[in-house]
């Protein structure tokens, strides 16, 4: 017979049948549901990813040819080379919204909307996956329009300060992902949906100085155009590219924006969190 060394512990702990191991963060479970969004986008990616890309650079093409004829130059740059940020970002804020307002709405329309609610995931974590798989997109459009713009004469694309690129893009996909989870909540068909896209994002995106310095404007609407997100996500995007800005004179002023822009996403992310733990709409 062999004998048990006193230095091995001969009783091995299992879990109980029926009974799932995982830690206080269900990482396999959060991972699923993270893939399983971006699968869903990826699958069609010609429509997600690359048709945004080509309609960005048409909007650059038509704004060139209309405004930026005879050499003209913004912020020291040429208005290719101005405008050409701008729309980067505001593509992926765009596709950001379009992806996470679409997966709990289409799983309500559709009668799956249990395949979200049955799976051992907490609030927080199916929050953090659909944010993330939206993000995600984001940041496919945002490196497949910069590609395209590559390819437009007079774009340059060289970067003067790499952090704000990557934390005011980041930033704005994240504001548009907790937007379009709230989006997915609230509506109960597609044109709920349609309407906040058109109504809200639309004209903030529009209205943000994509296209245009606020400095041109009058008083008041400088004002306006200071209280609207979508104006320091795009300006402070295009500060990483220029290294100027029209949110103020100094860097501290950009720096101010993306603090700002930080904590409207931590307060935007606990308001989706708290009606995501509420039930409303998806449980009723």
């Amino acid at each position: 017979m062999t004998q048990t060394s006193p230095h091995e512990n001969p009783k091995i702990a299992f879990s109980p049948p029926g009974q799932p191991v995982m830690g206080r963060l269900n990482r396999l479970g959060l991972w699923t549901l993270y893939m399983k969004e971006v699968r869903r986008f990826f699958k069609v990616q010609l429509q997600t990813i690359w048709a945004p890309a080509i309609t960005t650079l048409l909007f650059l093409v038509i704004f060139t040819i209309a405004m930026g004829r005879g050499d003209r130059e913004i912020l020291g740059v040429n208005f290719a080379t101005f405008v050409a940020p701008g729309l980067i970002v505001m593509g992926m804020m765009q596709n950001a919204f379009a992806n996470a307002s679409f997966s709990l709405l289409g799983g309500k329309i559709q009668g799956t909307i249990i395949d979200y609610l049955m799976p051992p995931l907490s609030n927080f974590e199916m929050l953090v996956g659909l944010v993330g798989a939206a993000m995600t997109r984001a940041i496919l459009v945002g490196l497949a329009v910069g590609l395209a713009m590559m390819l437009y004469p007079g774009v340059d694309l060289s970067m003067a300060h790499p952090w704000a690129v990557v934390w005011f893009g980041l930033m704005g996909a994240m504001m548009l992902s907790f937007l379009g989870v709230l989006t997915s909540i609230w509506a109960e068909k597609f044109d709920h949906n349609a309407a906040v896209t058109n109504f809200v994002v639309a004209p903030l995106a529009l209205l943000s100085g994509t296209f245009y310095v606020i400095d041109n404007l009058a008083p008041f609407f400088q004002s306006v155009s200071r209280l609207n997100p979508f104006f320091y996500v795009i300006s402070g995007f295009r500060f990483g590219f220029l290294g100027q800005s029209d949110i103020g004179d100094t860097n501290m002023a950009v720096l101010h924006g993306a603090l700002g822009l930080g904590v409207l996403n931590v307060v935007l992310g606990l308001f989706t969190y708290f009606v995501l733990r509420s039930g409303w709409k998806l449980r009723s």
